[in-house]
C-alpha cells in the first residue's frame, strides 16, 4: 500500500464551478516541460500591415473603413455569429428536437493600432484603456432588453482559430446565457445560499493560504491554476474584493487588474519564448436586470501548449469520451509558471 501523492499519483478532482470531475495523471509526463523552443510565424509580424482587415486607416472586407485609431478600438464585427432582429417561430412539441431563436450583437475590439503588440508588450496604462472599453461595452450592450450575458474573450494565435493575426479580442452579447456560464451560475448560487459568502472569495482564500498553485498577485488579485484546472497552463484571475461584475472595479483595481493580466501573459510568453497562444475569457454577473450577489469576477485562460511552442494538448479520445484529463499536476503547472520571470523574453534578450 503507497501513501497518495498528488504529483505521483493518478486521482481525480471536483470542479465546484461546473460540477465535473477532471482526471489527473502525473505520473505520465515527469517534466513536460522540457523541450525545443521552436519559434512561431507570429513571433514575427510588421508593425502595422496593409493587408490586415484590423489595422487603423485599413479597409475592412465589408469595404468599411477602420478609424485611424491610437488607442483600442471597437466595432460590430462583420461576420457575426449572432443577429438582433427579433424572429417569431412556433415552438416544437418533440422533446428531442427543440430549438429557439437566439438574439445577440458581436463585436471586435482591437487592443491597439500596432499589429505586432500582443497584451503581455503593451504598457500597463494602454491594458486599462482595453479594460476601461470591455467596461463601456458591457454597460452599452447590458443595456438592451434582450441581452442578458456578455461574454467577453479572446482567442490568442491562429492554433485557437483566431483568424487575424491583429491582437484583439471580441465580445458576444446573447439573450440566454451560454452553457458553461449557466451551469456556473447554477453552482455559485447553490454555494451561496448555503454559505452567504462567494464560493471564489472562499475559494481563493484557501489557494492564498496553500500558496501551492498561486503563480502571482497583488493587492486586488490573484493568479492561480485552478485545484481543478484541465489544460497543463491554465490559469484563473480572481479578485480578491468581492464584486460581480467589470463595471465594479474602481480606478485603483482596474490599474491592478491591467498589471496582472500583463503579468501573467508575459509569464506565458516567457515559458517557452513565443507568443503563448490561449483562449480566455471573463466570466462575471449576467445583465438580466436581477441581482446576483453569488457572482465573483474572474478569468480564465486554457493554453494550449504542453511542451514548446508546436507541442500542444488536444481533448481526444478519452477526453472527449470520458472526461477531461491532465498529465501535469495543478501544482507542478503553478510552480513552473511561478520561477518565470515577469519581464518579457523579447525585452530581456535587448
Amino acid at each position: 500500500m503507497h501513501e497518495f501523492n498528488p504529483n505521483e499519483h493518478p486521482h481525480r478532482r471536483y470542479n465546484p464551478l461546473l460540477d465535473e470531475w477532471v482526471l489527473v495523471s502525473p505520473h505520465r509526463a515527469k517534466r513536460p516541460w522540457q523541450g525545443q523552443n521552436e519559434k512561431t510565424a507570429e513571433d514575427q509580424r510588421p508593425e502595422h500591415d496593409d493587408s490586415c482587415y484590423l489595422c487603423a486607416g485599413n479597409t475592412r472586407a465589408n469595404g468599411i473603413q477602420n478609424e485611424n485609431y491610437t488607442d483600442s478600438y471597437v466595432f460590430e464585427n462583420d461576420f457575426s455569429a449572432l443577429l438582433s432582429e427579433d424572429i417569431t417561430y412556433e415552438p416544437t412539441p418533440n422533446p428531442l428536437f427543440q430549438f429557439k431563436p437566439e438574439r445577440g450583437i458581436n463585436k471586435v475590439v482591437c487592443f491597439s493600432p500596432k499589429h505586432n503588440l500582443t497584451l503581455p508588450e503593451m504598457e500597463v496604462n494602454a491594458i486599462e484603456k482595453v479594460i476601461k472599453t470591455w467596461a463601456e461595452q458591457y454597460i452599452e450592450l447590458g443595456s438592451h432588453d434582450f441581452i442578458n450575458y456578455v461574454q467577453i474573450f479572446e482567442n490568442k494565435g491562429s492554433v485557437m482559430g483566431c483568424s487575424n493575426p491583429h491582437p484583439h479580442g471580441q465580445i458576444w452579447a446573447q439573450s440566454s446565457l451560454p452553457t458553461q456560464v449557466d451551469k456556473t451560475q447554477k453552482n455559485l448560487r447553490a454555494y451561496y445560499e448555503v454559505h452567504k459568502t462567494s464560493l471564489l472569495k472562499d475559494y481563493l482564500t484557501e489557494e492564498l493560504v496553500q500558496k501551492k498553485r498561486v503563480v502571482c498577485e497583488n493587492n486586488h488579485f490573484a493568479v492561480v491554476v485552478p485545484f481543478w484546472a484541465i489544460w497543463p497552463y491554465e490559469t484563473m484571475i480572481i479578485s480578491k474584493r468581492h464584486f460581480g461584475n467589470i463595471i465594479a472595479m474602481n480606478q485603483e483595481e482596474t490599474t491592478a487588474f491591467a498589471e496582472i493580466l500583463k503579468e501573467i501573459t508575459v509569464r506565458y510568453d516567457n515559458l517557452f519564448e513565443t507568443s503563448f497562444p490561449y483562449s480566455s475569457g471573463i466570466h462575471q454577473a449576467p445583465t438580466d436586470r436581477v441581482s446576483h450577489p453569488e457572482w465573483h469576477f474572474h478569468m480564465h485562460f486554457y493554453p494550449p501548449l504542453l511542451r514548446s511552442a508546436t507541442v500542444k494538448k488536444f481533448m481526444v479520445g478519452y477526453e472527449m469520451l470520458g472526461e477531461a484529463q491532465r498529465d501535469i499536476s495543478p501544482e507542478q503547472s503553478a510552480q513552473i509558471l511561478r520561477e518565470l520571470p515577469s519581464q518579457h523574453y523579447k525585452t530581456k534578450h535587448t
